[in-house]
């Protein structure tokens, strides 16, 4: 009879786990970057804020490399239950797919999209070594000077490699590139003159440009930041020249749509939050109200966006 008992306890005890109320235990956030970037630095503050709601520990995990498919790929890798999730950007979830000749996942159809958590600004700047005090002075100096300017980037196909090809291509200049694991070698690289120039997310660079120690030029978006309303855009220069980077948080493919939408509901409480509203446009970053079917179709668009930029651009990663 006690082992008859035994043998039923057992056999419900899966039942009873799964019945525990979501989240039972930690939830880890994979950044595809390193620390001290955009993404990792609001994968902590949203992380902080839901840990405080929910009373679970939320672990942020930097797994960097592959120009962010490493980190990527462990996450659509992982088990559906809602905990391990991605904080990624518009590299590995919308250019790598057409830079790539070969992605470990589908960027679609392997990950659940949970919330688009900002668009962030980006700002061009030169070492001050480099003698330009403009866009069409840098322009000028790179054509009399093929090969000579290099621009620093987060890793191949992030938002400031492809804003260096896309810039080469419309200028006609000669700049190689030379990529990093994430802005934040990359901005150590070229604050110390081992580059010449990056366009980076405003709220990596922007402290060093105001503190002289980096010299903007102009931002990335298609009109003039709030931020840094004395900038021109790269676009007054370049007309059609746009580039905007982009943070948004995923799951993987089939995570029940219960735990997907009440993500969504906890970062868009975070983000609407006054602190992180005073926070946005200091740093340069804007942030709209969404869904998760709204933030997939997002996705997709920018795949089919960036694809031709790629293929024009003749940046190939093999």
């Amino acid at each position: 009879m006690r082992l008859a008992l035994i043998v039923v306890i057992a056999a419900l005890l899966p039942s009873f786990a799964e019945a525990q109320p979501y989240p039972s235990k930690p939830v880890r956030i994979i950044v595809n970057f390193p620390a001290g970037g955009v993404a990792d630095i609001y994968a902590r503050i949203i992380g902080a804020k839901v840990q405080e709601s929910w009373g679970q520990p939320v672990v942020v995990e930097n797994r960097t490399g592959g120009g962010g498919n490493i980190g990527a790929d462990a996450v659509a890798k992982s088990a559906p239950d809602g905990y391990t999730l991605n904080m990624s950007a518009i590299g590995p979830h919308a250019v790598n797919v057409s830079l790539f000749s070969k992605m470990p996942y589908d960027p679609v159809k392997d990950f659940a999209a949970i919330a688009l958590v900002l668009e962030a600004e980006g700002l061009l700047v030169v070492h001050p070594t480099v003698p330009a005090n403009s866009v069409a002075e840098l322009i000028a100096y790179a054509r009399a000077n093929p090969g000579k300017l290099t621009f620093a980037s987060a890793g191949p196909g992030t938002a400031s490699h492809l804003a260096g090809e896309l810039f080469k291509t419309m200028a006609k200049v000669d700049m190689l590139h030379i990529p990093y694991k994430g802005n934040v070698p990359a901005i150590t690289d070229l604050l110390a003159g081992q580059t010449s120039l990056l366009f980076a997310t405003m709220p990596t660079v922007l402290p060093h440009a105001k503190a002289g120690k980096l010299r903007a030029l102009a931002t990335l978006g298609s009109g003039r930041s709030a931020a840094t309303p004395e900038l021109p855009t790269i676009g007054e220069t370049l007309k059609g020249f746009e580039v905007n980077n982009w943070i948004g948080l995923f799951a993987p493919a089939g995570t029940p749509a219960e735990i997907v939408k009440r993500w969504n509901a906890e970062v868009m409480r975070v983000m609407q939050s006054p602190d992180i509203q005073a926070r946005l446009p200091v740093d340069g970053a804007r942030f709209t109200l969404n869904t998760p079917e709204q933030f997939a179709a997002f996705v997709k668009s920018e795949i089919t966006k960036w694809a031709p930029v790629v293929k024009a651009s003749g940046a190939r990663v093999d």
